[in-house]
């Protein structure tokens, strides 16, 4: 685990309510990804359900995090690619699951016309910071 400093509302800048303006960490960066709500068969989960589908895409990042020697804890950004900004709540619900609100990393969401395959309703990528 990194050690990170969490910075959630820097002077000047309106507070944050579901995400951390700055974290900063030392160490190894690593890159996830945007993950799909795929299981490991690579079938897809919960289509047309965006509680099932942010599930299995925190699932996969847990996994994917793990096979890097690291967890949520450092975690330092997440960016949500969402093809309706409705699926937020489920996402924040998911998040919710595995990343506490006091140590939530930064984040951006963004919409997008379309993902990879009309099926998916969302991708999420992560980066964190492993300490050294």
């Amino acid at each position: 685990m990194s050690d990170l400093t969490r910075i959630p509302a820097p002077d000047g800048v309106a507070p944050a309510t579901a995400y951390t303006h700055v974290v900063m960490g030392t160490g190894r960066f690593v890159a996830i990804s945007g993950q799909l709500a795929l299981d490991e068969d690579g079938k897809l989960v919960g289509e047309g359900d965006a509680a099932a589908q942010a599930r299995q895409v925190f699932e996969n990042l847990r996994r994917c995090l793990a096979a890097a020697g690291a967890g949520f804890d450092d975690v330092v950004k997440l960016t949500f690619f969402v093809t309706d900004m409705a699926h937020l709540p489920a996402i924040r619900t998911a998040r919710a699951a595995h990343i506490p609100d006091d140590r939530l990393p930064a984040a951006s969401a963004v919409q997008v016309a379309a993902l990879v395959r009309p099926e998916f309703l969302m991708e999420i990528e992560a980066f964190a910071v492993i300490g050294e």
